[in-house]
């Protein structure tokens, strides 16, 4: 476990741990990484070299769960998949991440308005 401040476990970021555990030269077959695509970009670009295998757990928009609506689209291996039907966890090393993370950009604004929105609606505003 890694925290940006050190308030629990080691202080630092994943990769940070993940580095330190290959360096020790721990036998790792497996990273699963979940968590922000960029940190997840990073954790596949560091074990890429290494031969390790990395699934991610990609969490895009998903708006209808049969990628009729190709909200959660996502480049893996040079295909077009739909995380809500092919995946969500794909092979970390073929994720086209910089796509990914432009795709979860175009909906941040709306998604700002809309948990604003909700607030006022919650009365916690």
């Amino acid at each position: 476990v890694t925290t940006n401040d050190g308030s629990y476990g080691m202080k630092g970021f994943t990769t940070h741990a993940l580095q330190k555990l290959i360096d020790e030269g721990r036998k790792i077959d497996l990273v699963h990484a979940v968590g922000p695509a960029i940190m997840m970009k990073f954790i596949a670009e560091l074990t890429k070299p290494y031969g390790i295998k990395t699934v991610a757990s990609l969490n895009p928009i998903m708006v209808d769960g049969t990628g009729m609506c190709g909200a959660c689209r996502v480049t893996v291996g040079g295909e077009i998949k739909f995380a809500c039907v092919d995946g969500p966890e794909f092979d970390a090393h073929q994720v086209d991440w910089d796509e990914l993370m432009k795709r979860l950009d175009y909906y941040r604004d709306l998604e700002k308005i809309s948990f604003e929105k909700w607030k006022r609606e919650m009365g916690m505003v």
